[in-house]
C-alpha cells in the first residue's frame, strides 16, 4: 500500500494507508513521556518532500516575515494565510492536504481527541526556518486561536532538511512537567514528522544556537489542529507560555 497517490502537480494522501499509520502508532503515542508524541520518518512520499523542499521560499522571500525577538532570535515565518498565499501553488497545495479530511481522521485516530478542526488561516503555522546562530526557547504554545475562537490541540512538524548534522544543533527538545531536564532531543532531519499534544505543559523548543554552514537554515513545516472544547482544565486562553532552563537560561 502506497502512502499517497502523487503527480506532477497532485498529491494526496491515501484514507486506508492513514488509517493503518494511526493504528501503528496510536498506543505508543498516548504512552509517550513527557508528554503525547510521536516521530514518523519518510512522512511523505519522497519525491513529494524533495518538490515541497525545491520551492521553499527563501528566507528574504516577501512571504517570510522577520520573527526574531528575545525568545526566537534568527526565526522567520509565513505566519499567516496572507504570506501562505504568497509561496509556490505547490506548496499551497500539500499545505492544504495537511489540513484534509484524511490528515484530520489520521490525527483523531492517532491521538484519541475527537472532533479536531483545521486552521484555514495558518496562524502562526505554515512554514518557518532559523538562520545559523538562531534557536527556539522552551515553551507551551498559545492555547487558544482568537480568528477561529478555538482551543489548540495537536502539533505537527514535518522538517526539510537535507544532511542534517548532528553538530549543527537544531534538535527539537520535548521538557518534563516541571522543567527539571530535557527527556527526548529528535534530530530535524528530512522528511521527519514529530506530531504531539499541545497542553499547558507540553514544553518544547531548540534552544541551543544553531551551528550552520554559511546559508544553510533550519526548516520545517508546522501545521495547529484545533477543537471546540479545551483540554480539561485549560479553558482559561494564553499565550506563549516561556520557560527557564535549570541553568537559569530561557
Amino acid at each position: 500500500m502506497t502512502p499517497a497517490f502523487s503527480g506532477s502537480d497532485l498529491f494526496t494522501f491515501d484514507l486506508q494507508h492513514m488509517r493503518q499509520l494511526a493504528r501503528q502508532y496510536q498506543h505508543s503515542y498516548k504512552a509517550a513521556q513527557p508528554f503525547p508524541h510521536v516521530v514518523i520518518d519518510n512522512f511523505l512520499p519522497a519525491e513529494v518532500a524533495q518538490k515541497l523542499l525545491a520551492h521553499f521560499p527563501a528566507v528574504d522571500s516577501p512571504a517570510f516575515v522577520n520573527r526574531s525577538a528575545k525568545n526566537q532570535p534568527g526565526k522567520f515565518g509565513t505566519v499567516k494565510g496572507e504570506n501562505i498565499a504568497r509561496t509556490a501553488p505547490y506548496i499551497q497545495h500539500v499545505l492544504a492536504m495537511m489540513n484534509s479530511y484524511v490528515m484530520i481522521q489520521f490525527l483523531m485516530e492517532l491521538s484519541g481527541i475527537p472532533k479536531l478542526l483545521p486552521d484555514p488561516h495558518y496562524s502562526g503555522g505554515g512554514l518557518h526556518q532559523i538562520v545559523g546562530g538562531g534557536s527556539l526557547d522552551v515553551h507551551a504554545d498559545f492555547n487558544f486561536e482568537p480568528q477561529i475562537e478555538l482551543y489548540r490541540r495537536i502539533n505537527l512538524l514535518l522538517y526539510l532538511n537535507q544532511d542534517w548534522q548532528e553538530s549543527y544543533g537544531g534538535q527539537l527538545e520535548l521538557w518534563d512537567k516541571g522543567m527539571t531536564g530535557c527527556v527526548h532531543r529528535i534530530a530535524p532531519v528530512f522528511n521527519r514528522c514529530v506530531i504531539f499534544n499541545t497542553s499547558r505543559y507540553s514544553y518544547h523548543g531548540h534552544p541551543q544556537p544553531l551551528n550552520l554552514p554559511q546559508g544553510m537554515t533550519r526548516k520545517s513545516v508546522a501545521l495547529y489542529y484545533y477543537t471546540k472544547q479545551p483540554f480539561p482544565g485549560e479553558e482559561e486562553p494564553h499565550l506563549t507560555l516561556w520557560q527557564d532552563r535549570p541553568n537559569g537560561q530561557h
